[in-house]
């Protein structure tokens, strides 16, 4: 999922930016088109060249031995010679009547037929000779000198312009797939997206959710506005400010605003833009970059995705003259270079400060760092509305309500559960958008498409109405659960059902028995499976490998073990170079006894909390049944239907979303 902006329309008559940063930078028109024109230069040139090479040659002839040319001249057969630097070349003409033609004194022919006549050419290498102009002389045979200097221009263009032109197109070619547009020298050119002062449409008031991360970046604003302000009173403002936040919680589209606000020029690079396959070529660009930046101060650098570039050379085994270290090094250096009343300022986003290079976040490069975080409940609803400006929503459509289900959502993900819904009203042949759109929407989101035409056997159907209503009675009577809003056995992405839970607030801090009553709803499935069939199936493999993880986090990172207790077994750390995907990686600094220890704790939680949910389902057993009959029936059960059932039979209250 892309890092989208929270509290941006991204469509719809209302949006603020017709492009993602503003107006579009033109680019100046090319002169000659593109590679597809120049293939069409080629062709072309090719022909103009055949039909020269046509017209120089002239017409075939057949090469014959210098002795055999001199008896066709002594025998008369030869008629005319015509001598240049490189050939002596003989014709003779033959005379041939038409064809008889049976006529009537009725018939006129419409065209008078000649003789028609046929030439036969002779070519031969040219001898030092003299007797051969005498015999031409006594022949009385017709010969003249010819200048063939357009055979050697034409040689010339085949054996060098040609070759060096097809050579030429072929780097052309070659360059322009590679992003260095052809040209060599460019290489060490940025590609920054340069957007000017004015051009950036985007404003604070653009932007939801993230209200205290708005706050940090007014005074960078404030500095861009009014440097005159901070530098009497001997102030400083930060050179670097570092986003830091999960996928698609808004830093691109802050920064933009950040830019927006002061109408100041915008530099906006990525990361990966630096590195190319040339050795330099990221510090080069780098230093191009700054370069035309302190030309345009006051500007913003915006480097999107700066883990590209940035990531730590503590662990780097490929040496250090890696180029992405380079690179790093040069920017280091840059930042460095300029003082905090340049007007100069650097903004970067990751999502993945700790694999960071330490020397980047140190105070005097990237001194500040804001937390761009998922939206709270308020932020929630204030991105929906700004999504649903162009969206014509039914009068039930309740944007708080949705914000409420929606706990743990980016503001991208808000924004496609708005598009989402409008296409499913769409589909639906609907006007507006109503509230089961809304639904359908998240639960696509959540669990993933739904697949209709999936059918399964009687047997499966109903193993699986069972498993899904263990994890609901589970979580029904499991205290600070989240309650169940759906369960369904309709297969949606890859599961033949599912158990939809939804928070009714946002939670920041999760306790043991929290976790130990996760533990338990997940495995409430297979224990349901195991009472009803007396088997296990497949179906729960995924339950227990989140079990299985929830199980190992409490002893390994949340210190929640008999043995170490408030003891943290693992460390985070960045992944060593040339081993795959730069996935942060958890480093094992304990003993093989300690292991043992864990994966024995593990199974021993795990064995614990099952059969606790059993005995729960097995006083529930009426209950369980009653729930997978009406769910066989219906297919799907609604959070009323789930709660109204329990209530009739247990005299228990669930929570309500």
């Amino acid at each position: 999922m892309s890092d989208g902006p929270p509290g941006f329309p991204e469509n719809g008559s209302n949006d603020p930016l017709p492009s993602p940063f503003g107006k579009k930078p033109q680019k100046p028109p090319r002169r000659f088109g593109g590679w597809k024109f120049t293939i069409m230069y080629l062709l072309l040139f090719l022909a103009v060249m055949s039909a020269v090479n046509y017209f120089l040659a002239g017409k075939s002839s057949q090469v014959i031995a210098f002795s055999e040319f001199k008896n066709k001249i002594s025998s008369g057969e030869i008629k005319r010679v015509e001598l240049n630097e490189s050939a002596l070349i003989g014709y003779i003409t033959e005379k041939k009547s038409p064809p008889a033609q049976n006529t009537t004194p009725l018939q006129f022919p419409l065209f008078s037929h000649s003789t028609e006549e046929k030439e036969t050419v002779y070519r031969t290498i040219p001898i030092n000779d003299p007797d051969l102009i005498k015999l031409m002389d006594e022949k009385k045979i017709s010969y003249y000198a010819v200048s063939r200097q357009g055979g050697a221009i034409l040689n010339m263009i085949f054996s060098w312009v040609f070759p060096i032109a097809v050579i030429i197109f072929l780097w052309r070619f070659l360059m322009n797939r590679s992003g260095l547009g052809g040209n060599v020298l460019s290489v060490g050119q940025n590609k920054a997206v340069i957007v000017a002062e004015g051009d950036i449409l985007t404003r604070f008031k653009d932007v939801a959710g993230v209200d205290e991360a708005k706050e940090e970046l007014m005074e960078v604003v404030d500095f861009l506005k009014s440097p005159a302000k901070y530098t009497e009173i001997g102030g400083k403002i930060p050179k670097g400010v570092l986003l830091i936040g999960p996928p698609g919680t808004g830093k691109t589209l802050l920064a933009r605003a950040v830019a927006g606000e002061a109408e100041v020029a915008f530099f906006r690079m990525s990361g990966a833009d630096f590195v190319e396959m040339f050795v330099g070529v990221g510090a080069a660009r780098v230093r191009d970059l700054f370069k035309q930046a302190r030309n345009k101060a006051p500007c913003i650098i915006f480097i999107d995705e700066l883990d590209a570039i940035g990531k730590s050379r503590i662990n780097n085994i490929a040496g250090s003259n890696d180029e992405r270290e380079q690179t790093l090094n040069q920017l280091l250096v840059e930042m460095d270079g300029f003082d905090g009343t340049s007007g100069l300022i650097i903004l970067a986003a990751t999502n993945r400060p700790d694999v960071l290079d330490p020397a980047l976040l140190r105070p005097g490069r990237f001194d500040r760092q804001i937390l761009v975080d998922r939206p709270d409940l308020k932020g929630r609803e204030e991105i929906l509305k700004i999504h649903s400006r162009g969206v014509k929503l039914a009068p039930e459509v309740e944007l708080v309500g949705i914000a409420r289900i929606t706990s743990g959502f980016s503001g991208a993900d808000l924004a496609n559960i708005v598009n989402e819904a409008a296409l499913l009203a769409v589909r639906g042949g609907r006007k507006m958008v109503e509230q089961r759109d809304f639904n359908e929407a998240i639960e696509k989101t959540v669990a993933g498409l739904q697949k209709k035409t999936r059918v399964l056997k009687s047997d499966e159907r109903k193993l699986t109405a069972y498993h899904e209503a263990g994890h609901a009675l589970v979580a029904a009577f499991t205290p600070n659960a989240d309650p169940v809003q759906k369960i369904s056995i309709i297969p949606r992405g890859f599961a033949l059902g599912y158990t939809l839970q939804m928070p009714v607030e946002d939670r920041y801090t999760v306790t043991q028995s929290d976790l130990l009553g996760k533990i338990d709803i997940l495995l409430g499935g297979r224990i349901a499976e195991e009472m009803i069939s007396g088997e296990y199936s497949t179906g729960a493999a995924n339950d227990l490998t989140q079990a299985t993880g929830i199980a190992r986090k409490m002893i390994t990172d949340y210190g929640m073990s008999e043995r170490f207790r408030n003891v943290a077994l693992t460390s985070r750390g960045a992944a060593a170079a040339g081993t795959g995907p730069q996935e942060p990686v958890f480093q094992r600094e304990y003993a093989e006894s300690t292991q043992q220890y864990i994966d024995e704790e593990v199974a021993r939680i795990i064995e614990d909390r099952y059969e606790k949910t059993r005995l729960l389902l097995a006083g529930k057993i009426d209950l369980l049944n009653r729930v997978t009959a009406l769910l066989l029936e219906k297919e799907t059960l609604d959070e009323r239907e789930f709660n109204s059932l329990i209530t009739e039979n247990s005299g228990h209250s669930p929570k309500l979303c």
